[in-house]
């Protein structure tokens, strides 16, 4: 495999870091829109959840799609595909009130937009163009810099509601993201790939290793849990702390700007820790380690205080999981198809969102309160961190190596 006159490394963490803090970054934000939206059209909790909840599955059903475009036809293109269909959904979520084709419109085309701009879109030019003692890390700053857009993005798109109104921030976003990620884009042309040296693997061969291998189907699993909590809170969050009396929705704000911006550091170090040990203890410890935040968070008293030291400690290892997940597949089949076997992955990753931000919704429309999701949740996140225990990310043995 060659690849000729590629972009630099720091040309192509820059451009991917600008899509990825405005593709996460409003992204994040969208559970700002859950009560506004919903008290507009006089839906309920779970039509807007159902909305949030088939975008986010059906980002993880064109993913490994957006991956195969992106090997076949660069990242360019699909990055611009990508924000066009972004700007879309938000001009769709701003102007249609019914709420079945709000549900299908919206999910659809921001499912499409996310799996086209997110970490599997930018993943694969990552790889190719970091040399393997820097990938990891690498990755760790992709995901750094769709932190940093969380925690940038969330007060943005709160004051834009509050002093705009909802559906002129709709309108102001999808301007946003076509006057930045359009040149972004550009930035990471690539040539096509040469495969056409060396030993071949289709795609079909590569999909039935990948299946075929267990430590990918453990990835799998783990992956199912990390999108279910991370999309739960991130999207339930300010309606949960209101409904416990935490009235002040500034308070909400400046918890998940937190976690985005610890995020920063914890995504950081996740990946260069991911070059000096090895990767499934660290994702092991993460699972772990968010089991015993959300339980102390749920068990102290709850104050503005408590959310913040809550938001910080679960930004520390809220896309932690994401480098360490990528450079486990790049390190196991190299990176000939490394944007679509993420993009497999990550489909799970957000069937578990799926269910995170749907069972929110419905379980609360159901019994008036999150307790029963929260603790679906704690269980969850116990057997994402046994799960990844047996992941071994040595390369699989071919008869004929592949790149």
């Amino acid at each position: 495999m060659t690849i000729k006159q590629s972009p630099d490394l720091k040309t192509v963490l820059i451009a991917s870091g600008f899509v990825l803090t405005l593709a996460m970054g409003v992204r994040h934000g969208f559970g700002f829109w859950l009560q506004p939206i919903s008290q507009a059209h006089g839906w309920t909790r779970e039509t807007y959840s159902m909305a949030m909840a088939i975008q986010n599955l059906l980002w993880g059903v064109f993913g490994p799609f957006a991956g195969m475009a992106v090997d076949k036809f660069g990242t360019t293109r699909v990055v611009i595909f990508g924000a066009l269909m972004y700007a879309a959904g938000l001009l769709w979520m701003a102007t249609v009130s019914h709420p079945l084709l709000f549900v299908i419109g919206s999910g659809a085309l921001l499912g499409a937009a996310l799996a086209c701009t997110a970490f599997g879109a930018v993943s694969s030019i990552i790889g190719r163009t970091a040399p393997a003692n820097k990938r990891s890390w690498a990755f760790g700053i992709s995901s750094a810099a769709s932190s940093f857009g969380q925690f940038v993005m969330m007060p943005v798109e709160q004051q834009l509601i509050t002093h705009s109104g909802w559906q002129t921030a709709f309108y102001l976003l999808a301007g946003l993201l076509i006057a930045v990620m359009l040149p972004m884009a550009w930035k990471l042309r690539e040539p096509p790939v040469d495969h056409s040296h060396g030993p071949q693997q289709s795609i079909k061969e590569a999909i039935h290793e990948a299946f075929s291998h267990k430590p990918f189907l453990f990835l799998v699993a783990g992956y199912f849990v990390c999108g279910f909590q991370v999309v739960f809170i991130g999207v339930h969050m300010p309606a949960y702390l209101k409904d416990k009396g935490i009235l002040d929705p500034n308070v909400a704000v400046l918890a998940l700007a937190l976690i985005g911006l610890f995020n920063i550091f914890g995504s950081y170090y996740a990946g260069k820790l991911g070059g000096m040990f090895q990767k499934r203890y660290l994702l092991s410890s993460i699972y772990l380690s968010r089991t015993v935040v959300i339980s102390l968070f749920l068990l102290a008293p709850l104050s503005s205080y408590s959310v913040y030291i809550f938001a910080a400690a679960m930004g520390l290892i809220w896309l932690s999981t994401v480098p360490l997940t990528n450079g486990v597949i790049a390190s196991i089949f190299g990176l000939k198809y490394l944007s679509m076997l993420s993009g497999f992955v990550f489909f799970s990753h957000q069937v578990g969102s799926f269910m995170g931000v749907w069972l929110g919704g419905y379980i609360y429309t159901l019994m008036g309160n999150y307790n029963l999701v929260w603790g679906i949740t704690l269980a969850l996140g116990i057997f994402a961190a046994l799960i990844n225990l047996p992941v071994n990310e040595s390369p699989v043995e071919r008869q004929t190596a592949t790149a």
